[in-house]
């Protein structure tokens, strides 16, 4: 090739790839399917559901999400031109012909419905959250067809969500015991957790899985989200915070210089956090923030975090609070706990997760500190410490039509019974106040919280994030969280936590 027509190769502009080719969001086998199924077959039913896991309950999100970013755009023939030439050249077999009827007699849109328990709600695992099914018997194969993208679309942020939602009822738990401010319960825990995780889709999934539970936020992407799919109005709060790069950058010998800064240019916005572990975080809080900057901390307009970033956050955390009370003060609340004044607070993120979460608020509680002195920042541990396995999370075909007659089909492997899935057309129903999955056909319509969202390309219902908000708030059985907070409790009842302090 000669260099001129290098360069006019290099000149013809290449077709953007997004990813939002629904043909090729899956897994390649996915193509072969359409001819496996029984001959005549009309329908096929699929569900999914949490089957178990590490939790009792699942906080279900992300539904709309990726209806509106991905079932709303119709298929086009560049689409089905590209995952042609993909299948090709894996040696798998390409239907085009099915691709092509789907673009001639839809509009490019996949014949399905989809039905779903509102998002936000918050139920046992082992029930349905979504079903599904083809709309036009001649693509009996669509519904299956998209198992990967939708089921990876559900398990990440109910997961994510369901995280989050467990670790505000040990928040509520410890509010109750220690604080005077029930308000708190969204503002104990921020997401900080855009950097690690696998991708920005990821990003926003989780963090807006996370915003349903929690107002503090700096995933900024996951604000996004909210607002893009579910028309959220305002989110979520953060504030000034250094990072070690901006502090180290002064100097070691000019520690106090970099906080002082940081302290006078924020002053304006009532908010600083800072960090305080860049050299030797006992010092800088002793001699530093509680020495040469006493009372400029003391005069901040506002509240100074200090936070710390290494060291076992269990005891750092109480350790530093220990210390401020030590410089600063405490007042006692009316449950008998030590409370630090408004100015100051402790922000501890580094190595939070749903494990080590609750051993800090255990700790601060047994040295009598109230919920109040701190706030919690999580990562990797909200938004990536999960995956598929987490909840056990799982979309089976549970019936099909074939020649005109309903069948009701499952799985069921001798080596997992935690893979045994549920046969026939499902509905989802209340019964003395506890969510059951019974066969569809036995229920009366209305009484079937399943209901329809998509179909054809269109949305059904449009769901607000205020809804999910509050959904996700409404009062549940103590069994949906009680071993989410036993440690907390049981520390608590065997007088290893005390009740109430001496001022």
């Amino acid at each position: 090739m000669t260099q001129n027509e290098t360069i006019r190769q290099a000149e013809v502009p290449m077709r953007r790839n997004d990813f939002h080719n629904i043909i090729i969001n899956i897994d390649s086998y996915k193509n072969c399917h359409y001819a496996l199924y029984p001959k005549g077959t009309e329908y096929v039913s699929s569900y999914i559901e949490s089957r178990g896991g590490a939790f009792p309950v699942a906080m279900f999100v992300g539904l709309q999400a990726f209806v509106r970013e991905y079932l709303m755009h119709p298929i086009t023939l560049e689409d089905i031109d590209e995952a042609e030439a993909i299948a090709t050249e894996q040696g798998m077999h390409f239907n085009r012909d099915n691709w092509l009827g789907i673009l001639r007699d839809h509009g490019g849109y996949l014949p399905v419905e989809i039905e779903a328990v509102p998002e936000g709600t918050v139920l046992p695992v082992r029930n349905v959250l979504i079903q599904l099914t083809n709309t036009d018997p001649r693509y009996p194969w669509v519904t299956t067809y998209i198992e990967t993208a939708l089921l990876r679309a559900i398990w990440y942020p109910t997961t994510v969500g369901t995280v989050a939602w467990l670790a505000k009822q040990q928040i509520a738990d410890v509010i109750a015991a220690t604080s005077d401010k029930p308000e708190l319960v969204r503002r104990i825990l921020h997401d900080y957790g855009a950097r690690g995780v696998s991708s920005n889709e990821s990003a926003a999934l989780g963090g807006m899985a996370s915003l349903v539970n929690f107002s503090q936020s700096d995933t900024i992407t996951g604000i996004s989200a909210a607002k893009k799919y579910y028309n959220a109005g305002y989110t979520s709060s953060s504030g000034p915070s250094t990072e070690h790069s901006v502090l180290s950058s002064w100097g070691r010998e000019h520690q106090a210089d970099a906080i002082r800064n940081m302290l006078e240019t924020y002053a304006p916005t009532g908010c600083a956090i800072v960090l305080t572990d860049t050299y030797d975080h006992e010092s800088c809080v002793k001699n530093i923030i509680g020495g040469e900057l006493k009372s400029m901390v003391e005069n901040f307009p506002g509240m100074v975090g200090i936070r710390p970033d290494s060291g076992d956050p269990v005891q750092v955390t109480s350790d530093t609070i220990g210390w401020l009370m030590d410089i600063f003060g405490y007042t006692v609340n009316s449950k008998g706990f030590k409370v630090l004044p408004d100015f100051v607070r402790v922000i501890q993120g580094d190595g939070m997760t749903r494990d080590s979460f609750p051993q800090v608020l255990m700790e601060m509680e047994r040295r009598g500190y109230a919920i109040d002195n701190a706030a919690f920042g999580m990562g990797g541990g909200l938004l990536q410490h999960v995956n598929r396995d987490t909840m056990a999370f799982g979309m089976k075909c549970n019936a099909v039509r074939v020649n005109g007659e309903w069948r009701d089909v499952s799985k069921a492997p001798t080596g997992d019974g935690v893979k045994h899935s549920k046969a026939g057309r499902l509905a989802l129903v209340l019964r003395d106040g506890e969510y059951v999955t019974v066969p569809k056909d036995s229920v009366p319509a209305e009484e079937n919280l399943l209901q329809p969202v998509f179909r054809d390309g269109k949305l059904l219902r449009m769901q607000d994030f205020t809804e999910l908000i509050a959904l996700s708030e409404k009062e549940v059985p103590e069994s949906y969280y009680s071993a989410a907070v036993a440690s907390i409790i049981a520390a608590r009842t065997t007088n290893t936590i005390p009740v109430a302090v001496s001022a």
